[in-house]
């Protein structure tokens, strides 16, 4: 089932995305026309899909790949507790009404 979550962009505008189930939380703000470049594809190795989740969501997560956490920890803004790589969040039906703000480019 299809989820609905709150995106806001770098200027503050905040859009409500319908998320499949069959998307990464990079791919649906990619395909609502959010500007995420996701310059790797997907595959964790870029950080240009950096996206700023409140705490709690984060840490229902679990812990960030050994991969993630270091290109996080190079990025533009990097938040210990709340940044992720959208590219590595997998669609759940408990990330319903999810807020997530694009972290600055960088």
């Amino acid at each position: 089932m299809p989820t609905t979550i709150t995106a806001v962009d770098r200027d503050g505008t905040q859009h409500s995305l319908i998320w499949d189930e069959d998307q990464t939380l990079m791919e649906v703000l990619r395909d609502n026309d959010l500007p995420v470049l996701a310059s790797c594809g997907g595959t964790a190795s870029c950080a240009t899909c950096h996206v700023f989740l409140e705490e709690p969501v984060a840490a229902g997560l679990g812990d960030r790949s050994e991969d993630e956490a270091e290109l996080l920890a190079d990025a533009e803004g990097f938040r210990e507790c709340g940044s992720r790589l959208s590219c590595q969040i997998e669609h759940d039906a408990a990330l319903d009404g999810i807020r997530v703000e694009l972290a600055p480019e960088g």
